[in-house]
């Protein structure tokens, strides 16, 4: 699984970049994204179901950022 470190990315920068990490997938593939606490957790994962990817799970980490796994939809 592909991994995105978006760690330290502002608003909406890290959308951005989610966004054309996606575009180079097939539909179905999944991936991982590490976000920052804060306006990232919220906005990235609103944004992406927005665009048709479909969230899996959302979880922080051990070390205190968090953990988007998103599979993506059709485009």
């Amino acid at each position: 699984m592909t991994t995105i470190d978006l760690r330290g990315v502002s608003c909406p920068t890290n959308f951005v970049k989610a966004k054309l990490a996606l575009e180079e997938l097939e539909t179905g593939d999944r991936v991982e994204i590490l976000l920052d606490d804060g306006e990232a957790v919220k906005n990235v994962p609103r944004s992406l179901k927005g665009e048709g990817h479909k969230l899996l799970g959302l979880r922080e980490t051990a070390e205190g950022h968090y953990l988007l796994e998103v599979e993506k939809g059709e485009e």
